[in-house]
């Protein structure tokens, strides 16, 4: 099954602060999700800044420091790729929890820009240039969420 890849229309991020936490591993393939996000993220007009993590495990305890100090929002960029060992299930599991888990606490948008992928493959075809760029999708879920929660305290 395939899904429809279209065209982000970068929304008026003016005023918000985003700061992108990147994975080191994998870097071939976050280099470049972490590319995609800064290109929406620069069109959008937003502040932003980009983090360097070790791995993706270290994504969520970054991604809470990030927010304490100011940030409006964090777009976690990762690759997870599955390998001989149980490795892949333990860091893309907890990792993803952990990134929900300081969203929830923070109340503030913590972006799910980890693939968590079977093949190395899979990982290069969601993080080439252009449309369908994960890490331009995180950062454009980042900006969107950040606005409506903007919304939602001025009532």
């Amino acid at each position: 099954m395939s899904e429809e890849i279209q065209e982000l229309q970068p929304l008026d991020a003016n005023g918000l602060r985003i700061a992108v936490a990147r994975s080191r591993f994998n870097h071939s393939i976050t280099s470049r999700l972490a590319a995609g996000a800064v290109d929406y993220l620069e069109s959008a007009g937003a502040d932003f800044e980009v983090y360097d993590t070790p791995g993706a495990f270290e994504l969520p305890l970054i991604s809470a420091r990030l927010l304490e100090a100011g940030y409006d929002a964090v777009v976690a960029i990762g690759a997870v790729i599955d390998g001989d060992t149980d490795h892949y299930e333990h860091v893309a599991g907890r990792a993803s929890e952990g990134l929900m888990k300081v969203s929830l606490e923070t109340g503030k948008p913590v972006a799910f820009g980890i693939l968590t992928v079977r093949e190395r493959e899979q990982a290069e075809v969601r993080s080439k240039p252009g449309a369908g760029n994960k890490g331009a999708e995180a950062a454009a879920a980042a900006v969107e969420t950040a606005l409506l929660l903007r919304e939602l305290t001025v009532v």
